[in-house]
């Protein structure tokens, strides 16, 4: 299976190799024939990075610093521990 690089430079819709490797297959296809392909878009490398930095903003915020326990309760618990 070929995976290309297309590119719309046109206002007719017409899509054109955007590297050599791509253009290389088509010049392999002959006139006329069929080929199948299921198109999807290039991610935004610039927005996917952005988001997953908030991403982490919010999981660094919101994450506790501290245990369930205060410090006052974990010095009752260790001094009945100690008195076990």
């Amino acid at each position: 299976m070929a995976h290309l690089q297309l590119v719309k430079q046109t206002s007719s819709g017409l899509l054109l190799p955007a590297t050599p490797e791509s253009g290389d297959f088509l010049r392999s296809v002959k006139i006329g024939e069929w080929i199948h392909a299921d198109f999807k878009r290039v991610r935004n490398y610039a927005f996917h990075k952005r988001f997953f930095k908030l991403l982490q903003l919010g999981f660094d915020y919101w994450t506790p610093t501290g245990g369930t326990v205060t410090s006052r309760e974990q010095k009752l618990i260790s001094g009945f521990v100690n008195f076990l």
